[in-house]
């Protein structure tokens, strides 16, 4: 496989989705970049999913998604500067469309581009929580205090990287907004904090009584200030830039081009600044602590139910692109309390799905199915689910659904513990170090706990991942999807042994061995001739499985047509596939979808790697049990290895029988 030109890629997926003039704005999270478009109708989906690099598209949340995988930000790079510089993101017009695509765009803009720091850094934390547990390093050492340094000293100034990305998202000005956050973490403001968390011998808890008594010990120009704390905080910063945005735009239009650029920033901080440390810092630090203690609240209640359930339906929030929506809870979690319970369930339900891609590895024999699902096994492995998702499991259907079982299997798992979450990042094999802590200090349920949860969140993504694998190895193939690997398997090997003789031909082999042969393969069903892009069944119609035609039957009987081996026998009865003693390779398929009839109404009569003379009966079908079931039973005759020759022609039309010849090919 020609290795990606990801510069490429990015200006052809500019095109699909209707040049530059058609996006509102762009980003990129980890796998996918993120399209608001100003009219879907201009964008083509179904090009942009056939371009070398591309996953798939997925329309959710308000924007057109097109995921990638690891190699994103490398297609990103190539997008205009006009499309992915702060000006741009400024100039878009908001988020449309219902309250829950506008919260899921509102998020995924904020928080996709700092997720890669942080998961960094949070990999990089529970590293050290490990080494110093083990004695690896002694966390007085100059060495620990510096790398902690990195791992620490993002989530100390979360409220700048968010104030940064949040004024970009709602086209305010990052600097101005950078500001804001720099006078919420300034040091004397943190020291006051401290300084009443001290007296109150107590942490600091909120209330919403509390929030404006009289008797605080800090006011501004008369008014109450409840102090708290906003390093490593989400919500204050997020909503106060969002204010912040509001009054920069009123400011502007009264304000003089001549003195704007600095009596905008100077009243839009004065106005803010306190109005955040009076009403917006305390009411979302309330509310944050809030939803911690209902989280937490919940857990208490059942923490394997909650695991169960975030197993199972994290990966289906993925998959529609609304698991932004919990972001911001993770992070709060974090931030406030230490930990976080929630994400602790998702780590089965990434690693569920990367076992299901391992199982379709080891199962299918197409070696092109097999390179793709052992790639997307590792990805999943390392957190980047989308090549198994999309390439996959979901395509086949059962391993995406055995991938979400094994993954409330896990999530269930890790609620025995509970296991929790010291840091961000991605739930991945990586990352499994984010629960590595001491949960003595950070109880869930209240009650006593000895050693470390670790090992739980550890159990619950073994037993997900290796459940999901084993699981799909022997249930997640179709008998469907057993065929067409089958044929697909066939079709490569033919290819190689193609590509093998005319490399021994450019070598000095003899031209007798391309010499021009035609072979005539009678109708193996006695019907009328319907050409195949008129059959109702996409993948046939496309000639995806093969050059060929179809036959209306007028009887059941099916047959030979050749000479040959048996190398499909479908259990249910409705397709087998054949190889003549002179290399034709061909899938007989009766009745379309009718593998759901579960062998109802079919009657085989040979075995996989049986020789058969021409006119041997294979199957007998009952048309009219497949009507009545509501099938449409049209017989699908294609050549499986038609690479292998020069031109395979089907019959025009009119009626045939087992003595009429029904395709002709040409080596």
């Amino acid at each position: 496989m020609a290795e990606v030109d990801y510069n490429q890629l990015g200006k052809d997926i500019l095109t699909g989705v209707g040049g530059e003039s058609n996006v509102s704005s762009v980003v990129h999270c980890a796998t996918r970049m993120r399209f608001r478009l100003k009219d879907r109708d201009k964008a083509a989906r179904e090009q942009i999913e056939k371009l070398p690099g591309v996953i798939t598209v997925v329309e959710s949340g308000g924007q057109f998604q097109v995921v990638i995988g690891n190699n994103v930000p490398r297609a990103y790079a190539a997008l205009p500067a006009s499309l992915t510089s702060d000006a741009a993101a400024a100039a878009d017009a908001g988020p449309k469309g219902n309250i829950l695509n506008r919260a899921v765009d509102v998020l995924s803009s904020i928080f996709a581009p700092i997720l890669g720091a942080m998961a960094a850094v949070g990999i990089l934390k529970g590293l050290l929580a490990m080494a110093t547990t083990f004695g690896w390093i002694a966390a007085t050492s100059t060495t620990y205090q510096i790398l902690f340094a990195i791992a620490d000293g993002f989530f100390l100034l979360l409220p700048m990287f968010l104030a940064v990305t949040t004024a970009r998202k709602f086209g305010g000005n990052i600097y101005t907004a950078m500001t804001l956050a720099a006078a919420l973490l300034y040091t004397s403001l943190q020291s006051m904090v401290q300084a009443i968390k001290s007296d109150a011998g107590t942490p600091l808890r909120l209330s919403l009584k509390a929030l404006f008594d009289a008797g605080n010990p800090v006011d501004f120009l008369g008014i109450p200030v409840t102090m708290v704390s906003y390093t490593s905080s989400v919500i204050p910063i997020i909503l106060a830039v969002w204010v912040l945005t509001k009054v920069e735009k009123v400011c502007n239009r009264f304000i003089h081009e001549a003195v704007r650029n600095f009596i905008t920033p100077m009243i839009a901080l004065v106005v803010v600044m306190p109005l955040t440390l009076i009403v917006i810092g305390p009411i979302t630090t309330w509310l944050a602590n809030s939803i911690a203690d209902g989280i937490v609240a919940i857990q208490s209640f059942s923490p394997v139910l909650m695991g169960a359930l975030i197993g199972l339906l994290w990966q289906v929030l993925v998959v529609f692109g609304v698991h932004w929506g919990f972001v911001p809870i993770f992070i709060n979690n974090i931030a406030t309390k230490g930990f976080d319970v929630i994400k602790a369930a998702a780590f089965p339900a990434v690693l569920a799905q990367a076992g299901a891609a391992l199982g379709v590895t080891l199962r299918v024999k197409d070696p092109r199915a097999k390179a793709l699902a052992g790639s997307a096994t590792l990805a999943g492995i390392f957190g980047i689910t989308e090549p198994a998702v999309y390439g996959v499991t979901l395509p086949r259907k059962r391993p995406f659904v055995i991938g979400i079982l094994a993954g409330g299997v896990g999530g269930a798992i890790t609620g025995i513990g509970p296991a929790v979450i010291y840091g961000s990042g991605a739930p991945s094999l990586l990352t499994l170090p984010l629960g590595f802590g001491t949960p003595a200090s950070h109880n869930v349920t209240g009650a006593p706990v000895d050693g470390d949860t670790f090992i739980w969140l550890a159990l619950g993504s073994a037993v997900a991942f290796f459940a999901a694998a084993i699981g799909t190895y022997f249930f997640g193939l179709s008998a469907d999807d057993r065929a067409k690997d089958l044929v697909a398997a066939r079709e490569a090997a033919n290819a190689a042994e193609d590509d093998a003789a005319a490399t021994a031909l450019s070598a000095g082999g003899t031209a007798t061995a391309v010499a021009t042969l035609t072979h005539e393969v009678v109708s193996p069903i006695a019907g009328e001739v319907v050409p195949l892009e008129q059959v109702n069944d996409p993948v046939f119609a496309s000639g995806t499985m093969g050059p060929g035609v179809a036959v209306r039957p007028v009887d059941g009987k099916v047959i030979a047509p050749f000479d040959g081996t048996v190398v499909v026998a479908m259990d249910t009865g409705h397709a087998v596939g054949l190889r003549s003693n002179d290399g034709i390779e061909l899938l007989i398929h009766v009745g379309l979808d009718t593998v759901a009839m579960k062998g109802e109404g079919f009657t085989r009569y040979v075995e996989r790697g049986q020789s058969v003379p021409k006119g041997t009966v294979l199957i007998q079908a009952d048309l009219a049990a497949i009507k009545a079931a509501g099938y449409d039973p049209t017989t699908v005759v294609v050549v499986t290895n038609s690479r292998r020759f020069a031109a395979v022609t089907p019959a025009e039309g009119g009626e045939t029988d087992q003595a009429t010849t029904l395709l002709t090919l040409t080596r």
